[in-house]
């Protein structure tokens, strides 16, 4: 049997759609099952060992002829199912335009239509974790498959594995960058490129960085995107404190190996949140706007940080007025939470 597994387009679902994949290769153990995924979740999952193949999606488009066309080259690859763990209309269309027999997903933007086991949302969605909206799907391919209800036994695990080699090659940048190995490394997420709400404050992360540099002696490393590098600058301006900035200078894949050497990351609500948690690294993860009952790390080497404030969860992406859920997180309290995780 040929499964196609349409993966989830951000960092943070994707890695929260791992439990998903590991049940889905449980159920079927002789399956030869394929990744279909962004360019950057390739290097990610080349040492997860969920999947047999993986298969690059090409530019994100709407337009008719684009999804046509995605879906004649699936339809080369002979796939017997597929499992969409996005939302969208257009991954719908393809796994149709590709003729699989086989098609599970939510029922959701008008596309139940496209599939031929289209599965409601379940009413829980707003109040679990999202890794059990994406084990539902799975559940219930379980269900009318085989009409058996194992899926949601185990407690879930959302782990993804470094390669040796690939976390060599991230200890040999670190200290070209300048990282002391001798020395517990410390790496802040203080970016979100979706939202401005989210951000924490490049003050209170070099505070944090000024306190963890004077009395734990740590490198203090940035990490992000490029469009994230002005906090990035304001961090180094502000703190007194050595710190390494290497937001926008590398890719997921490298990222991920590089968290995987470091002993804290602290960081806004984001993906590399999830991608530190999943290679094991313990994670602070400061929340205000969102919600960290459904999009929090899953796993116990993550721990989350928030201020009840009445308005929030809003999930604005800028605040409308003083941003109290986030301003009112002190560097402080971050400090004594990370010297007690490290």
């Amino acid at each position: 049997m040929k499964i196609l597994v349409r993966g989830a387009n951000w960092i943070g679902d994707a890695v929260m759609a791992i439990p998903a994949m590991r049940e889905l290769r449980r159920l079927f153990p002789d399956a030869d099952i394929t990744l279909y995924t962004r360019p950057w979740a390739e290097g990610v999952f080349r040492d997860a060992a969920l999947v047999d193949k993986i298969l690059v999606t090409p530019p994100s488009g709407s337009r008719f002829r684009e999804a046509l066309a995605e879906g004649r080259m699936l339809k080369q690859h002979g796939f017997d199912m597929a499992v969409l763990f996005t939302n969208s209309f257009q991954s719908a269309a393809v796994v149709r335009f590709a003729a699989i027999p086989k098609r599970f997903g939510y029922a959701r933007e008008g596309r139940g239509i496209l599939l031929t086991d289209p599965i409601k949302p379940p009413a829980w969605r707003d109040e679990r974790h999202q890794v059990y909206y994406y084990l539902n799907i799975v559940s219930e391919i379980e269900r009318r498959l085989f009409g058996t209800a194992t899926v949601n036994q185990n407690e879930p695990v959302c782990k993804i594995g470094v390669s040796e080699g690939r976390r060599s090659e991230a200890r040999a940048l670190l200290e070209k960058a300048g990282v002391d190995l001798s020395k517990k490394i410390v790496a802040f997420g203080a970016g979100s490129t979706n939202s401005m709400a989210k951000r924490w404050g490049g003050e209170k992360f070099a505070e944090l960085a000024s306190a963890l540099s004077l009395e734990l002696g740590v490198n203090i490393l940035l990490l992000g995107a490029k469009s994230e590098s002005d906090v990035s600058r304001q961090i180094i301006g502000l703190a007194n404190a050595d710190i390494i900035d290497l937001a926008g200078g590398t890719d997921v894949p490298t990222a991920a190996a590089i968290l995987s050497e470091c002993h804290l990351f602290v960081s806004n609500d984001m993906g590399l949140a999830h991608l530190s948690a999943a290679v094991g690294t313990r994670t602070i993860v400061i929340f205000g706007p969102t919600n960290d009952i459904t999009t929090r790390p899953f796993g116990p080497n993550a721990v989350v940080v928030r201020h009840a404030v009445e308005c929030s969860p809003c999930m604005l992406r800028d605040c409308p007025i003083d941003h109290r859920c986030m301003t009112r997180v002190s560097s402080d309290q971050v400090f004594e939470l990370a010297k007690k995780e490290l």
